[in-house]
């Protein structure tokens, strides 16, 4: 399957010892480090957006992978790329790394944040704190990281905001949360409950009185319904989350969610509503098995 390379991010590396654009050889382990925490946070990213699944899915790890191809010249700068595959028939889709732009995103948020002494994004995941801090270790007081992510303000790393950072891990904290699970016990008069995201991790949620129907409701139907819980959460100096405090959405499904609404539009009328503003000749593009191998096309499985 053929591809493009895109830049996603560049590391700059400042100070004499990256003078002329030399790139010390002893910080090529902070390349290796920022892979390591783009990986990581995409994965969290991804887990966060689907509390009810388990895996990651297949070939994530390959899109998250970051390479280096050159060195820019002024001080060190490394242009970090992914290699994005492009369906093998035309015409189909335009991929795009996602997952890879929202982790270092939010990476850099993260150090910029730290820069410039500000609370942490709410969507951090604190158990990556550990991770965040190797980044830069080694440099000298006169030397620095910067991430570099186009049309966005960069962040700089120092040896001094590595510290801030390690302060993170010193206390509980709060922060976002969004969890799923089966309700096995409720304490109507203290306002609490338990849910259990699997056999052998339950979190305990404190609720209000407007959100007891639904909390009875999951605990009444835990063998065939789920509680989905977002709000915030305390999470340990490990970033174990302890439990939840603030709820701010609670939503009960069935184990096999099936959704249907009356009031819809016939898929039908939306699909052909969809191909009638296709052109014809991209129409000819489409592979004449699309139907029947369309795993193939989109996710690169093998053909039936």
């Amino acid at each position: 399957m053929s591809g493009r390379w895109e830049e996603v991010v560049k590391l700059a590396f400042g100070g004499k010892r990256f003078r002329d654009h030399a790139l010390d050889i002893s910080a090529l382990s902070a390349l290796s480090r920022f892979q390591e925490i783009v990986a990581e946070t995409a994965k969290s990213i991804w887990r966060a957006a689907n509390p009810n699944r388990e895996r990651i899915p297949r070939g994530f790890e390959e899109r998250v992978r970051l390479c280096l191809r050159r060195i820019d010249s002024g001080s060190a700068v490394a242009p970090l790329e992914v290699y994005v595959e492009e369906p093998e028939e035309q015409g189909l889709f335009e991929l795009e790394p996602t997952e890879v732009i929202e982790a270092i995103d939010l990476a850099r948020r993260v150090y910029r944040a730290v820069e410039n002494d500000e609370p942490l994004p709410d969507s951090f995941p604190k158990a990556l704190v550990d991770e965040y801090k190797r980044l830069g270790q080694g440099l000298a007081d006169d030397e620095s990281i910067e991430v570099i992510v186009e049309r966005k303000e960069p962040a700089r790393v120092t040896d001094k905001s590595r510290s801030r950072l390690a302060s993170f891990k010193e206390s509980v904290h709060e922060s976002q949360v969004n969890v799923a699970g089966e309700v096995k016990e409720a304490d109507v008069h203290r306002k609490q409950f338990h849910v259990w995201v699997n056999d052998n991790t339950s979190i305990k949620v404190e609720f209000t009185l407007e959100q007891e129907d639904k909390v009875t409701s999951a605990l009444k139907e835990h063998r065939t319904r789920r509680l989905q819980v977002k709000g915030r959460g305390e999470f340990s100096p490990e970033g174990k989350l302890q439990r939840i405090t603030q709820v701010e959405e609670l939503e009960l499904r069935p184990i096999r969610e099936v959704l249907y609404d009356a009031t819809a539009r016939p898929i039908e009328d939306i699909f052909s509503e969809l191909a009638s503003e296709v052109p014809e000749e991209d129409w000819k593009k489409l592979p004449p098995d699309l139907t029947d191998n369309l795993d193939h096309y989109l996710y690169g499985t093998p053909k039936q």
